[in-house]
């Protein structure tokens, strides 16, 4: 209302001069008459603008606006009007009249950065000028379905991300982690489909070591999850990938801590015993073999590295506070280098 009424000031402030600067011309000429006619008329103009011409103070900038299929100009003008995107149905309708498009506009969403006034409205929806650009968004390997419903939630206008969740989390490590370009009004089931179309593109590099495997395509991503969070360059997830190989084979538990990243938010230096013996399908401690599905959206080099693990005797290995890890083939040894990296 602030800035209606600052407009308002304005013109009156106009009009007075203009008053005031008719008068003398009435004195001179005498043409009272006149100049009053013209300037009830310039204030009725101006006043009309203000009321049915310009945006209303609360237009909805930034957020979409639908123009539902089979809506009469009726219709939509009274549902512009209630969402504050016109404040006159009446010139709306006019303009549309104008414009040719008396029997209908065309549907869709609409986004308008920022206000505008009747005539720029009826224009866009009178020849679908949507207003939606492409929006980048960047979903970073190893995320969770949790946190890609977070990011999209903030970038997106019409995405949910508890709908999100419930449907992605079946898809949890098959929605590839990438740069992405989605439209504002993407809706989740878009966003799913594209990300596994996506990793159904990327998988198809490893499509010969994945056939020839012993194990599935799940086991696969569900290690390669685990590998994603364990380390960050390719040789250390090889070699890693040869540990946690090495141990299934043996059936050894896995004991690897970044699966209550996923369950219960906790790292490597935050766990406590009672955390290492919940029983969690996820605690690797208590549990033998495998997860029971990823724990996130692996890379394609950690997905490589779980197909292609470097050959060893390595049972154990630990990454000390700098990222370093290191490797041992028995319990004492990795006890040693537990001692003297982490000092514990």
């Amino acid at each position: 209302m602030d800035s209606f009424f600052s407009r308002l000031r304005a013109t009156i402030d106009t009009l007075l001069r203009f008053e005031n600067q008719a008068s003398k011309s009435w004195r001179l000429n005498g043409n009272r008459r006149t100049t009053y006619t013209l300037l009830f008329m310039m204030i009725v103009g101006t006043l009309s603008y203000l009321y049915l011409v310009v945006p209303p103070d609360a237009f909805p900038s930034g957020q979409l606006i639908t123009v539902q299929e089979g809506q009469s100009v009726s219709e939509i003008s009274t549902r512009l009007a209630s969402e504050n995107v016109i404040q006159s149905p009446l010139i709306f309708k006019l303009l549309l009249l104008i414009l040719k498009r008396d029997r209908g506009a065309r549907a869709g969403d609409y986004l308008f950065r920022e206000p505008k006034n009747v005539w720029e409205v009826a224009r866009a929806v009178s020849i679908g000028a949507y207003g939606l650009e492409p929006t980048k968004i960047r979903i970073h390997e190893g995320a969770t379905t949790k946190e890609m419903a977070k990011i999209f939630s903030e970038q997106l206008l019409r995405f949910k991300s508890d709908v999100f969740i419930a449907a992605a989390e079946p898809e949890e490590g098959f929605l590839f982690p990438d740069t992405y370009f989605f439209l504002p009004n993407a809706t989740e089931g878009m966003v799913i489909q594209s990300m596994r179309q996506n990793f159904e593109d990327h998988i198809q590099k490893l499509n010969p070591p994945v056939a020839s495997s012993t194990h599935s395509l799940s086991e696969i991503i569900t290690l390669a999850s685990i590998i994603e969070r364990e380390a960050h360059d390719a040789e250390d997830r090889r070699m890693i990938s040869g540990v946690l190989w090495n141990r299934l084979k043996k059936n050894i538990p896995l004991q690897v801590d970044v699966t209550f990243l996923y369950t219960i938010g906790k790292g490597t230096f935050d766990l406590t015993m009672k955390d290492l013996r919940s029983d969690s399908p996820y605690n690797t401690y208590v549990h033998k073999g495998l997860p029971p599905g990823p724990i996130g959206s692996p890379s394609l080099d950690s997905i490589d590295a779980a197909l292609h693990p470097t050959p060893s005797q390595y049972l154990y290995y630990l990454a000390d506070r700098n990222g370093v890890t290191y490797f041992s083939k028995t319990y004492e040894e990795h006890l040693e280098k537990k001692h003297l990296y982490l000092g514990t």
